[in-house]
Parts: structure tokens; sequence; C-alpha cells
């Protein structure tokens, strides 16, 4: 089965073939981050008509990089939720007209189960059960996933996430948008130990996180300090190591509560180097592992969708794979409340 995926979440435009006996056979992406970065952050509606713009021609390049015809393609899935109204909008629209025109079947995919699910995509990839770490702009969760649809929550964020973190700390630091990458690239310049910033919720006794208060402490720092390019790399790099401290423990916190052994790191955040290598280090110490995607899946992707509706799709009736006559998308979408898909 060959599976056409769209991303349009956000601000990043993902196209991807994913094949069920041969595997990635193309992915192409467009970024968004020049065009918003003029105003500091994502604006919804330049998001949305750039994604119109970009859609069409980045599917010709996925099939021209195949070596597929429109009429090759077996299924399409698209990001359904959650993100910016508007710019999923473009990807369903788009996807479910495709699907009736050359009827065949569409799905619509979660957002953060093609996150939680993209680390299967690489080799070596877990096995199920396992826990999950996603971890990104919007989100900060903890998820047992037994299966394809069997996700438990754990844990989350009861404010800002960690890449929200990372983004509000770096412009306190007067970096550019978006900042977590430009944060990580100035904490490698700082000397340990020149700050202690809080650890906020670490010793909670749950699998909770709390990052705004973290962004307030840099704050308090930043205000009694004469700022130089030295004392901005060690406020980046003692912000980082609370952040990743946290991460850690909880993660490590959720195998132990679960007797599980297999870790997986999805989102933006999971290509931090010091998170990657503090994660890896205290995991193995425990006998567990931990699993990364690619550098080039961890941001928005269509790669993820294409191989979570390739996996709906086999586990579903042949029955209910049905060409698209009308669509939805949903801005707002607990993972826990996804359908489990049903095997014939």
């Amino acid at each position: 089965m060959l599976v056409l995926g769209i991303e349009t979440s956000c601000d990043e435009t993902g196209i991807a073939l994913f094949d069920t006996e041969r595997g990635l056979l193309s992915h192409t992406l467009y970024s968004q981050i020049a065009m918003h970065s003029e105003y500091g952050g994502v604006v919804p509606e330049l998001a949305s008509r750039d994604h119109i713009r970009r859609v069409l021609p980045l599917i010709r390049q996925a099939l021209h990089s195949a070596r597929c015809e429109l009429r090759d393609i077996n299924a399409i899935a698209y990001t359904q939720g959650p993100g910016l109204a508007g710019a999923l909008l473009v990807g369903a629209s788009i996807g479910a007209a495709m699907s009736f025109a050359l009827n065949i079947p569409a799905l619509g995919i979660h957002h953060l189960e093609g996150h939680l699910l993209s680390p299967l995509l690489s080799t070596p990839a877990p096995r199920f059960p396992f826990i999950a770490l996603l971890v990104s702009g919007g989100h900060t969760q903890l998820m047992q996933v037994d299966a394809v649809g069997h996700y438990k929550l754990l844990g989350e964020t009861v404010d800002d996430a960690a890449g929200e973190a990372f983004d509000k700390t770096a412009k306190l630091l007067g970096l550019g948008y978006p900042g977590g990458a430009a944060l990580s690239q100035l904490a490698r310049q700082g000397r340990p130990g020149k700050f202690k910033l809080p650890r906020p919720m670490l010793n909670s006794g749950d699998l909770n996180f709390s990052f705004s208060g973290l962004k307030t402490a840099v704050l308090t720092v930043i205000n009694k300090q004469e700022i130089t390019d030295q004392i901005r790399a060690d406020i980046a790099l003692a912000f980082q190591e609370a952040v990743v401290d946290v991460l850690t423990e909880k993660s490590l916190a959720a195998l132990a509560q679960t007797g599980l052994k297999q870790l997986v790191v999805a989102g933006g955040v999971g290509a931090n180097e010091q998170l990657r290598r503090n994660l890896s280090g205290k995991a193995a110490a425990k006998s567990a592992t931990v699993f990364y995607p690619e550098l080039e899946f961890c941001t928005d992707n269509g790669a993820m969708i294409a191989f979570a509706g390739a996996l709906r799709l086999q586990a579903m009736p042949e029955a209910a794979r049905q060409p698209a006559h009308s669509f939805t998308v949903n801005a707002r979408w607990n993972l826990e409340m996804l359908e489990t898909p049903e095997a014939d």
C-alpha cells in the first residue's frame, strides 16, 4: 500500500510517500521560519496562505523523487489536528479532494500520534509497549504506548511546554525566532555552574511538568546581571541543564513506575544534543534503551503522517477504507480520545 502523507498543522509543509512493503520512498519539507521570523512568531493567516502555495508543488516533487505517478497512490493520510485551524484546513481539504478524485481512502491523523510513532521509522526501532516522551513547542507529555491507538497519559505540562519555554527564554536573551535551536547553540559556549536555576516539579511525586517558573527565574537572573555575550551563554546553559534534568528524571520515573525498559523521545526538543546524551546515559545505567527519530523527523514532517496513516489503514477492515466525501479538522484534540484501529 502506497500512502501519501500531508502535514500542514503549523508552519511547515511536509509531504511524504510511504510504502508498506518498501518503506519510506520520499519526503519533502518546506519551512516557513524565514517568513515568521520577521514577526517574532507564527502568524496563522500567513501560515495558511503559504501552505496553499506549497502543498501541490511538494506533492509533485515527492512523486518525482519516488518515481511514482498519482495513479500509484493507494491512500492519503493528512493531519487532522491538533494545530492551527486554518493551516489544518489546507492539508485536509487537499487530501480529501485527492481522495475523492482518485477514488482512494483518506484518513485524518493525529499530529502527536505521528510524532509518537516516528521513531519506528528508524533502525533499530522500539517494540510495543514503550514509554514516549513527546516534547515540542506546544506539548510536553509522557505516554504509555501499548500499541497503535492504545495510549495512556502518565503526565503532562501544567503550563508552558518545554519547547515553548526554550523559545521564550531565547527571546529574553535577545535571540531570534525560533529561539530553541539558537539557545542550544549558545549554550555550547556556556560555563557550567555559573548560574543555578530551579528544577520545577522535579520532586512533585507525579509525572507532570512545569516550565513557566523556570522562564521567570531566567528573567530574574538577567535583571541582576550586567549582560555580556559570555553571561548570555552561561544563562543559556543553566536553563538548558534545568530543562534536561527535569525531562530526564521524569522519563526515568515513568519507566520505573511502569516497569518498561524502552523510552521513545519525539518532537522538536528531542533533537537537543544534551537531552539525548543525558537521557541515553542515565537510561543505560538502569538497563533501559532510548529511541529517537532521525533528526529530520524530529520537527513536523509528512513522513510521520504517512507512516501513522499506513499503520492505521492496515489495521482497518477493508470495507472501512473509503474515499473522502467530507472532512473536518480538530484544532484541539486529546490523544487519549483517539479511536483504536480494529483489524480485519
